[in-house]
This record gives C-alpha cells, sequence and structure tokens, in this order.
C-alpha cells in the first residue's frame, strides 16, 4: 500500500497497533458471520484514537489466501482506490482473518477477510510506528478476558435441508405436550407449516436455539424448570444428540438470552440476570458443563431478555422486558460489558408478548429482526435492517398455547 502512495508521490501510511485492533474486531466479526459490510460510525470507537482530519475504510475477500491481491483488487475499484489515495490519511489499522472456507468444497465461503481503517490526525496518536513490529517493543496482547473464545474455526457450510431447524430465521416453539415445532422461514417474510422435530421439552422454562458449538447446525438449549441448563445438540441429518448439562441447579431464578456478544468470539454466549438485576456473562466451553461466570452489568430488570442486533452496528445488543411493559436497550460493543451509555426505552406495552426471538434472514439475505408472540396466538415480526423498531409485520398466526424459543 505505501509503495503505491509513494508512486503516487503522497505521503505514506503508518501503522498503530491500537486502531488495527479495530479493524481486526470487525474482519473477524464478518468473516464470523459470512457477511461483507462496513461498520457503522466505525470512526467513534475508542480506539479509532478520535482522528480529526478524516476517515475511512476499505473491506476485501478472496477465495486464496494472498494479502497482497487484496490491495489490487482496491486499486482496481475506484471508491476504493481513492481511499488509498486520499492525501489526509497518515495511520491504518489492518485487519486480516482467515477461514475454513475452500473453493473446491465450499464455494460460498471465503478463505480470507481483509480490513483496513485509515485515518487522518494532526497529531499522529502515541504508540504509532512506521510499520508492524518497528516500535521500540512489541504490541500489549489485552489482559485474558471472559470474551476470549476457545477455538477459532468458521463452521462448515453443510445442508440442513434433513435438519431438526434450517436457518436462523425459523420460528421455533414448543407445544403444550412437550413436542418441538419448526416453522421454516422461507426468505420473504413469511414461514411455511409447521414440522414437529423432537419431543420431551414439556419441563422447559425456556427454549433457545443456536449454533453452540459452532459445528453448522443449530441446537437446542433449554432452561428447565427443576434448574437445569441443557444442551441438545442439532444433527445434521434430523434430530438430536442426547443432551449435555450445561448447567445442574439454578438456572430456574435466572432470566437470560444466548447469542454472540462478544465480538471477537465466534462461539456463542449465554446472558443472564438473576433476582437482584446482576448480569453475568458465562464462557461457551463448548460441549461441557459452564464453569463460573462474569459480572458484567447490574440494575437490569428483566422478565424476559432478547439477544439481537438492534441497532444495525455489527454487534449484538440486550433488550429486556420489565415488569412494567417497557423495552430497554443495552446496546453492545462486541467487549464483555453493554456501552457506558443512557438505557432508552425503545418500546412499551411489551408484557403483551409471552415470548421474543431475534430472528435473521426472515425478510431477504443476512436482514435482522425479532418477533413476538401474542396471547392470541399471533406472531409480530420488528425488522431491524434499519436500526430501529418500526411497524410490525403479522406474517403468521395460530401458535395459541404455544412457547415461543428465542
Amino acid at each position: 500500500m505505501n509503495a503505491y502512495r509513494t508512486s503516487l508521490g503522497l505521503n505514506p501510511v503508518k501503522y498503530n497497533p491500537t486502531v488495527s485492533t479495530l479493524s481486526q474486531d470487525w474482519s473477524n466479526n464478518i468473516a464470523s458471520r459470512q457477511v461483507i459490510e462496513h461498520r457503522p460510525n466505525f470512526w467513534t470507537d475508542p480506539r479509532a484514537l478520535n482522528p480529526n482530519n478524516g476517515a475511512g475504510e476499505i473491506i476485501a475477500v478472496r477465495w486464496d489466501r494472498n494479502a497482497a491481491q487484496l490491495v489490487e483488487w482496491w486499486k482496481s475499484s475506484p471508491a476504493h482506490d481513492a481511499l488509498l489515495r486520499d492525501p489526509r490519511f497518515n495511520v491504518i489499522g489492518v485487519g486480516i482473518t482467515f477461514t475454513d472456507g475452500n473453493y473446491q468444497t465450499t464455494p460460498n465461503s471465503y478463505t480470507m477477510w481483509g480490513v483496513v481503517n485509515l485515518f487522518g490526525y494532526t497529531t499522529l496518536p502515541a504508540g504509532t510506528v512506521n510499520s508492524p513490529g518497528a516500535g521500540t517493543a512489541p504490541p500489549q496482547l489485552p489482559p485474558p478476558s471472559v470474551c476470549d473464545p476457545i477455538a477459532k474455526h468458521q463452521p462448515p457450510t453443510l445442508d440442513l435441508s434433513a435438519a431438526a431447524i434450517r436457518s436462523t430465521g425459523d420460528l421455533v416453539a414448543v407445544d403444550p405436550s412437550g413436542n418441538l415445532r419448526d416453522y421454516p422461514a422461507l426468505g420473504n417474510g413469511t414461514f411455511g407449516p409447521a414440522r414437529t422435530v423432537g419431543s420431551g421439552f414439556a419441563g422447559a422454562k425456556e427454549v433457545m436455539t443456536t449454533d453452540w458449538d459452532r459445528d453448522g447446525v443449530i441446537d437446542v438449549i433449554v432452561q428447565m424448570l427443576d434448574g437445569r441448563l441443557l444442551l441438545y445438540p442439532g444433527v445434521v441429518s434430523g434430530g438430536f444428540k442426547a443432551p449435555v448439562t450445561l448447567g445442574s441447579s439454578g438456572w430456574q431464578g435466572m432470566t437470560m438470552a444466548v447469542g454472540t456478544w462478544c465480538g471477537n468470539n465466534r462461539l456463542p454466549q449465554i446472558l443472564a440476570t438473576d433476582s437482584t438485576g446482576a448480569l453475568y456473562l458465562y464462557r461457551n466451553l463448548g460441549l461441557t458443563a459452564l464453569v463460573g461466570r462474569t459480572q458484567v452489568g447490574s440494575g437490569v430488570s428483566a422478565i424476559r431478555l432478547s439477544m439481537v442486533d438492534y441497532d444495525a452496528d455489527g454487534f449484538q445488543d440486550l433488550l429486556a422486558v420489565e415488569a412494567n411493559g417497557n423495552l430497554r436497550l443495552y446496546r453492545g460493543s462486541g467487549l464483555t460489558t453493554p456501552k457506558a451509555e443512557a438505557r432508552l426505552v425503545v418500546g412499551t406495552g411489551w408484557t403483551d408478548y409471552s415470548g421474543l426471538r431475534s430472528l435473521k434472514g426472515v425478510t431477504g439475505l443476512n436482514s435482522t429482526g425479532v418477533a413476538g408472540l401474542l396471547s392470541n396466538g399471533t406472531i409480530e415480526y420488528w425488522d431491524l435492517t434499519g436500526g430501529r423498531l418500526t411497524t410490525p409485520s403479522i406474517p403468521i398466526s395460530g401458535l395459541g398455547g404455544l412457547k415461543l424459543a428465542q
């Protein structure tokens, strides 16, 4: 990149390891979601170090792992090339993420994702060096965190047409007999007829779906009324494996949600509140019992939680339904704790809904939204692609008496 700028008579850009953590986090984020998109307002992130003379972001992906060719592609694109040529920029951050995609076997998965953030500063921020590794001391790794993954890998791209739950857009619910029903998302804002995909869930307080072990198949987590927390690993050919006990007791009094709260961790995590309003983050250790928890907040008064990217910034947020019906927003930033800001009430009357479910791909590829189940069996769905609640649609009815899974 600097050779190209120098050939144009421009000053070379310098490297800042703090800015690069911003770039790397976003590269990991989009690679884990298999989505090519820019991060809104990235220049406001504290790791951007307050640029005052311009900001830019360029992204590219490749089937192979030739990072130099990312730059060549940027040069061939007029919009990206304009950022490479911008004389205001003097500092960059670089993020590269390699995934398990393979062109021959998984043609829909790229193997390399690249993000470069370019900033202009009147005064270079502390830690800026000419190139990676050129400082007097190596960049300091962040301290260990509950967000750190136990492993990093991209799940395989599987055909889920025979699986119990076929997509993250499906509606899933438990009927009074304890049968698990799946209503497949059709991709156009509607759902197909119910399929019975499991049984034995009559003792559930809450049911949640997620790819807990990142094997490419959607699993079911069940919060039992007797206090156990059970994981039913999904099988690509249909059904579920024998349950794994994630927690043996004490879970009946928790209000919980499951999702990828941590921006640097592709494994889902659990956020849960207790009766005092303390908010805890539970680290995903795979197909084994949870060990310990980390308090990441307090004063979260909730009778129901849902984890979803409400503001469309690429990071999961927490929606809390309070006893008075207020829907309160706790925005996430990919870090352990919610953002330190005023907690906005983004809705009222939400005790009308007996369950909430965050969904992806309901109204189109990569769309995000949340569904609520009314007592009359009607599902209302809010598309959150615009980063806020709007008028809901009613894509399906007839779910009266069912328990909607998260």
